[in-house]
């Protein structure tokens, strides 16, 4: 399912679901992830979507998580999007599963490479307050794997303790080879500090320098709404 086009005119909204799938359900949710994009098909003016997994307890390493596991959708507006959070049998059915589910809605003001050859539209203006958030998905080179997992765990540390993030959580499509990274920031500046410096600026400089991947994307959101919980934290 191709995203619009970054120039074109659109309301387009993205949808971000965590679940923390609890025991009895987690052949339902391991079935979603096999499934994936599949299991969405048929909602209204859904223009892409991933149902992905996660790193051991929705962090970011190689061991996978048994559970967590994460759903990201676009759709071309605001409506469509709130109408999937609200009504969805797919929604209600993680809310039903799972011991923790977090749902977000966010509008894209910055967008740079893409995710399967499509890119994020641009809908809303820089904020000049937060919360913010950022999305980082990248295609590894097979050949360049063990590099940049050798730079995985240092990175990871730094934003475990990185000043001004409220949530961070690991996600991939596959093991070892396609891989997410979704935050929440206090502020621009916040995100912008932990970008820029320690392990985090090494594995950047070390990723354009070596050419770690094959495709990435980079997009950064004003959320417009995030409720239910996460690792103990709730919200909204």
């Amino acid at each position: 399912m191709p995203l619009a086009a970054v120039n074109a005119p659109s309301d387009q909204v993205a949808v971000l679901l965590l679940a923390d799938i609890a025991p009895v359900h987690r052949l339902w949710g391991w079935s979603r992830i096999v499934k994936g994009a599949q299991g969405l098909r048929g909602h209204k003016q859904l223009r892409f979507a991933k149902v992905m997994g996660s790193g051991y307890e929705g962090g970011f390493g190689l061991r996978p998580s048994a559970s967590r596991q994460g759903v990201f959708a676009v759709f071309n507006s605001l409506d469509a999007a709130q109408e999937f959070v609200g009504q969805s049998d797919l929604v209600d059915g993680y809310h039903q599963r799972s011991s923790e589910c977090c749902i977000l809605t966010l509008r894209t003001w910055s967008c740079r490479g893409s995710w399967d050859a499509d890119t994020l539209a641009l809908t809303t203006k820089p904020p000049e307050t937060g919360p913010v958030a950022a999305l980082t998905r990248a295609s590894i080179a097979l050949t360049k794997a063990p590099a940049f997992w050798h730079y995985a765990p240092a990175s990871q540390a730094s934003l475990d303790h990185a000043t001004g993030c409220q949530l961070a959580v690991g996600l991939g499509e596959a093991p070892f080879l396609r891989q997410a990274t979704f935050t929440i920031w206090d502020s621009v500046a916040a995100m912008d500090a932990y970008a820029r410096s320690g392990a985090h600026l090494e594995a950047i400089k070390a990723a354009a320098q070596q050419q770690f991947f094959s495709e990435s994307m980079f997009a950064r959101f004003v959320p417009l709404s995030m409720r239910g919980s996460w690792k103990g934290r709730h919200y909204g």
